[in-house]
């Protein structure tokens, strides 16, 4: 039952990176980004990783896109 879990989750988290590559809108590419980074924690937290799925929870769902999406504010601002 593991396995097939583990399996589903890694075709998942495939997918998701091709997803995250493929969008050319910065704000979708971004969200996108966010899911894959859950998707990420939820592979690991899989693996018996706890401390890993914190990690992945707080820096690549949370922080990473934060900080992307701010970025893209302020580069949108200046072109305006």
């Amino acid at each position: 039952m593991m396995e097939a879990l583990q399996i589903t989750l890694l075709v998942l988290v495939a997918a998701g990176a091709t997803a995250v590559v493929l969008i050319r809108a910065g704000i979708r590419q971004v969200l996108m980004l966010s899911i894959y980074g859950v998707l990420l924690a939820v592979l690991f937290l899989a693996f018996q990783a706890p401390d890993v799925t914190l990690s992945e929870l707080v820096v690549g769902a949370v922080a990473l896109p934060i900080i992307l999406l701010l970025t893209l504010a302020k580069v949108r601002k200046r072109e305006q």
